[in-house]
């Protein structure tokens, strides 16, 4: 029985000042499993430390192990695994891995990401940020869908409100045809919420929800990427690099806030499908407004186009 959830606010009580912490207040996850990608570096280190204080336990899959180790130290209830989402043999290896271990998942947060790289190719010559931020975690959810749906979980696709950036460039996905770093990394974007709505669509029967989200502006090591002229010209910084509040960018911890609550929240109990920012369902976008949500991203059509084509190139579905 599919039911549809309104791309409409619900007064969650939280906002752009909520931390991780401040949305799991209350909330005991012992006995729980969250996988968080990227989950020692920024937000997804944010979001494995308030997870594993509400007693969670945390696996931390990581294309830097050594270093995820070490960000993680001290950390009850996280471990970590070997995971590189560019390439697809590392996503099996790791998602075979982890279901030998015969655990279900309570929640998937899909944090990795590349952002605004240099034209890079990874695999059979894809675009790395569609490749990293997208096929990488569609091959990944669909690897694991035993455990998830054995958990009955849900399935966090953190996007960012760089999607109004770009919708799906059909004609040439992989960026074939001249590269913009920008509109790459808004085409990587949409196709974390478009995955969210097919897979929310696919999984409400085996009681699997789906969620995309902008977790906010937030200083963290995806900005490596970019050049410093280039975000003093943006107004992100200054000369010296330090970073100026104008854009109102979050901390890390209320940077995970959204996500964690994504993951977490009874209030989101029945719903799925939708994208999410400052810890409530975003509206709709309108014309010149940076907030809320694209119409090309949660498009239905193009949410199942996307996913077909995620398949044919990854080779994996986990509902063919």
């Amino acid at each position: 029985m599919s039911t549809t959830t309104a791309q409409h606010k619900i007064g969650s009580g939280f906002g752009a000042d909520s931390t991780a912490d401040d949305v799991l207040a209350g909330l005991d996850l012992g006995g729980r499993l969250a996988i968080v990608t990227g989950g020692y570096s920024g937000l997804g280190l944010e979001t494995t430390r308030a997870l594993t204080k509400a007693g969670a336990r945390v696996v931390v899959p990581a294309r830097r192990p050594e270093a995820a180790r070490e960000a993680l130290a001290g950390l009850e209830g996280a471990e970590v695994d070997e995971l590189d989402l560019g390439d697809l043999e590392s996503v099996r290896g790791f998602a075979e891995r982890f279901l030998a271990s015969g655990r279900p998942v309570d929640f998937m947060i899909d944090n990795a990401g590349v952002m605004a790289c240099p034209e890079t190719r990874v695999g059979p010559g894809w675009e790395a940020q569609f490749a990293t931020n997208h096929l990488g975690h569609f091959a990944l959810v669909n690897r694991l869908w035993p455990a998830l749906a054995a958990g009955g979980g849900r399935v966090v696709s953190v996007s960012s409100r760089a999607h109004h950036f770009a919708g799906m460039r059909w004609d040439d996905v992989q960026w074939q045809q001249g590269y913009d770093k920008w509109q790459a990394y808004g085409q990587a974007k949409t196709a974390n919420v478009l995955f969210a709505v097919h897979l929310d669509r696919l999984g409400q029967d085996f009681g699997v929800r789906a969620f995309a989200l902008h977790p906010g502006g937030i200083m963290t090591p995806l900005q490596r990427h970019i050049p410093r002229e280039e975000m003093v010209e943006r107004g992100w910084v200054d000369e010296q690099g330090t970073v100026l509040n104008p854009q109102g960018f979050k901390t890390p911890a209320q940077g995970a806030a959204t996500q964690t609550w994504a993951a977490t929240s009874p209030q989101l109990a029945g719903m799925g499908g939708v994208y999410l920012e400052d810890c409530d369902i975003a509206e709709p976008a309108v014309e010149g407004s940076t907030a809320g949500v694209k119409d090309w991203a949660i498009d239905p059509a193009q949410a199942a186009r996307l996913w077909g084509l995620s398949a044919e190139l990854t080779g994996v579905d986990a509902f063919a």
